[in-house]
């Protein structure tokens, strides 16, 4: 069974290689600002399982088997792929106007993790021709590759007027389900439905769809304005209320706007959007990453400061604290912040991997224990995390131990589907390691499950 599972997680890596990933913080994920790839956050993603959480309970679905990806890529978009994984466009945070918009598109994908339409999606697609699912794949990449969705379902088309309007149908179907079993699972936790209908028209409007244009057959949601009179004929007929607490506080997504934005919008908009009278906090927020990225560091420690003033505890301005200290070359003095944000949050594992990091970075050799420790909760969290690994094949290498470090950078290149150079690095730790024990065996399923694809 370990061996199955190891191949299949293989075949997905290598299936999601395209995508970069990257496991710091923003700053150090996003290169382009505009580019494409899976990027990490641990405030961002501790926020997006604020609003999930629930709803996958009330869904009936294991909260700790789905997994949630932040893509940077400006599109307003989400969806499910790849078995529980949903994934959310940057875009699309940036564009809402409110929590519970947002909400309501992680119902929606919800809606589709629960009723099986990945899965039935799968099933369409393996009974068509080999030219239609080709064609179908290639509409998808310009589709994730921000060709806009007509241009996409163009190519899905082949150019073609009449298509395979069954599978069409059944995707539209599909939409219209999520949507309806969204407004269910909102309302069955006690939250308001309308921002999924906002959220719809907030689409529709970036994307001309309230005139109806072109035969509706050959796109493969339904138009935006039926979907939006379904869902508000719903709400107008159902007796909803007292709701409960929301979510996501206002304020914290506010926060979460205000740090996207910081990281992803050219500076100087972010510095128009939030000019120094404005002393909220996600005004300051904004404007210390902001300057971060302009190279002004003691102007962005001075923003970062009156963040801490205003919440002492809070994990993420420490965080802030210590990766922007950090990517200035002032390592020894960001691993004070970093300490606190673990200390703050010890659940959360991308700050242990900042820590770890610094750690490494300080190129003290007393440190690489603390360091190992630390990546092994981040490994243990996340057995995927290829930044993860690869920091611990540093650490080990350090310690001098070469067997490990030849494990981890196995790990590595297996979180990344890069199936050469996993086969490498196993066979070195296979020889490296000592006979019988668990990281021998370990590096022996990693060969075996790489060479059987």
């Amino acid at each position: 069974m370990e061996n199955l599972n190891l191949r299949n997680r293989i075949i997905t890596r290598y299936l999601c290689a395209v995508l970069v990933v990257a496991s710091m913080g923003l700053a150090q994920a996003i290169a382009p600002a505009h580019g494409q790839g899976l990027i990490r956050d641990a405030e961002i993603e501790h926020i997006s399982r604020a609003w999930a959480t629930p709803l996958f309970k009330a869904a009936g679905l294991n909260p700790a088997d789905v997994e949630i990806h932040l893509i940077n890529d400006p599109t307003i978009n989400a969806f499910v792929a790849g078995g529980q994984k949903v994934f959310l466009n940057t875009g699309l945070l940036l564009a809402a106007t409110s929590e519970n918009q947002i909400m309501g598109v992680i119902a929606h994908e919800t809606g589709h993790l629960a009723g099986g339409h990945l899965a039935r999606t799968h099933e369409a697609l393996r009974t068509a021709n080999v030219q239609t699912i080709m064609a179908f794949l290639l509409g998808a990449a310009a589709v994730a590759g921000g060709v806009p969705g007509d241009a996409g379902a163009a190519v899905v088309l082949g150019g073609q007027q009449i298509a395979e309007r069954g599978f069409l149908e059944y995707s539209r179907a599909q939409e219209s389900a999520a949507d309806q079993a969204a407004f269910d699972l909102v309302i069955l936790i006690g939250q308001p439905a309308i921002g999924l209908v906002e959220f719809l028209q907030i689409i529709a409007r970036q994307d001309g769809l309230l005139q109806a244009r072109g035969d509706p057959y050959t796109r493969s949601h339904p138009m935006f304005p039926d979907r939006v009179a379904a869902l508000s004929a719903r709400i107008a007929d159902s007796d909803l209320g007292p709701w409960q607490p929301p979510l996501v506080s206002a304020e914290d997504f506010a926060r979460l706007q205000a740090k996207l934005a910081g990281f992803l919008e050219p500076t100087d908009r972010v510095f128009e959007r939030f000019p120094p009278s404005d002393n909220s906090v996600p005004a300051l927020y904004a404007r210390a990453v902001a300057l971060h990225r302009s190279g002004r560091l003691d102007d962005a420690l001075g923003q970062i400061a009156m963040l801490l003033e205003h919440s002492p505890n809070d994990p993420y301005f420490h965080e802030l604290m210590g990766q922007v200290l950090m990517e200035r070359g002032r390592v020894a003095e960001s691993l004070v912040p970093y300490a606190r944000a673990v200390e703050l949050a010890p659940d959360q594992p991308l700050l242990h991997l900042g820590l770890a990091s610094a750690m490494i970075a300080t190129e003290t050799m007393e440190m690489m224990a603390d360091a190992i420790r630390h990546l092994g909760v981040v490994t243990t969290i996340e057995p995927d995390n290829a930044s993860a690994w690869r920091q611990l094949a540093i650490a080990h290498g350090r310690s001098g131990d070469l067997g490990q470090s030849a494990l981890a950078s196995a790990e590595q290149y297996l979180a990344l589907g890069m199936i050469g150079d996993t086969l490498r690095f196993a066979d070195q730790a296979i020889n490296r390691l000592e006979e019988g024990s668990p990281s021998w065996f370990r590096a022996q399923d990693i060969q075996r499950a790489a060479e059987a694809l």
